[in-house]
């Protein structure tokens, strides 16, 4: 693993914040106008380049300001949602230790699995009432529909191709997991983390499920191969994941900087009093080493305020120390 981001360089923290946020803005335009993207596909493997270059400088930084940026897009939901699932995945896939090629397959299908709704997607998200039947047409149909406009895009891997049309499809959850081919497991893997991404970030019709609802959430469906791979997911970005908001046993509130070894107990930047003021000097703080604990995960919506993400992060970088 290369060098951890040196956060005290704000020059460097600006410029990893500014690469995220360029990456999501250039997805959300090839999601939205697929067919004037010369070489889309190729434009797909440009973007998980880049996305695992930036994961590589340092994945706690990486996973915090993608949540961050997650729980208020500017781009639409559709970009964001589907870079944080292909983050998840790449993360899953590593964590099951997946040929490079089903890796591959898998975090292009997370990229690309809405391409067929990704305007639907965003109105959606900024809507207040049900789905239109009209709406729920679209829905159902994009899994199928989506799979067809990659293969006349140009995309010739056949399990991409497969795991966005089944993404969907209660069929791939039916047999072992081991038993079944590569690329039902892969779609297997791409429900499991769109439903955890979908569930964590904020819609108009719906606030949010926090970190720790969502994972148990994915973590206790009916099989125990869709079970393997929410503790797959919780393996590889912690119960509650950088960036994630959280209530600690003495009610004050924190914000998620780092992982830990301990899944349920990473380190936390304290960042408001128990009264729900903002803490003036916010201070690093080690779940697993001492009191307080996390007593609950908070959905993004619950924490309104401004924070200083650059000093947060300062501090998280504290515990490479301590670690």
């Amino acid at each position: 693993m290369s060098k951890p981001l040196d956060v005290r360089d704000e020059s460097e923290y600006e410029d990893l914040l500014g690469q995220w946020s360029d990456l999501e803005s250039g997805l959300g335009i090839i999601l939205a106008s697929p067919n004037s993207a010369q070489q889309f596909s190729h434009r797909v493997l440009q973007y998980d380049r880049w996305m695992q270059g930036l994961l590589q400088r340092d994945p706690d930084v990486g996973l915090y300001l993608l949540f961050q940026l997650a729980s208020n897009s500017p781009v639409g939901y559709s970009a964001s949602h589907a870079l944080v699932c292909a983050v998840l995945c790449h993360l899953v896939a590593n964590e099951l230790h997946l040929p490079q090629k089903e890796r591959n397959s898998l975090v292009h299908a997370a990229l690309t699995m809405n391409i067929a709704m990704t305007t639907l997607q965003d109105e959606l998200a900024g809507q207040a009432e049900k789905p239109t039947p009209t709406q729920q047409d679209a829905i159902r149909a994009h899994p199928i529909k989506g799979a067809m406009m990659l293969a006349n895009l140009g995309v010739g891997d056949d399990d991409w191709l497969d795991i966005v049309s089944s993404h969907h499809d209660d069929a791939v959850d039916k047999d072992d997991f081991n038993a079944v081919p590569a690329s039902v497991r892969m779609a297997r893997i791409l429900k499991v983390v769109d439903r955890y991404a979908a569930m964590i970030s904020p819609r108009k019709s719906r606030a949010g499920r926090s970190a720790i609802e969502s994972a148990r959430s994915v973590m206790t469906r009916s099989s125990s191969s869709v079970d393997a791979i929410g503790q797959a997911l919780v393996r590889a970005v912690g119960l509650c994941p950088p960036g994630t908001y959280v209530r600690l046993d003495n009610d004050e509130l924190g914000v998620v900087v780092r992982r830990s070894a301990k899944s349920n107990q990473p380190f936390v930047v304290v960042v408001g009093k128990p009264g729900g003021e903002l803490e003036n000097n916010p201070r690093l703080h080690s779940t697993a080493e001492s009191y307080p604990r996390i007593r609950s995960a908070l959905p993004s919506s619950a924490v309104r305020a401004p924070l200083n993400h650059f000093y947060i992060l300062q501090l998280g970088s504290q515990a490479l120390a301590m670690a």
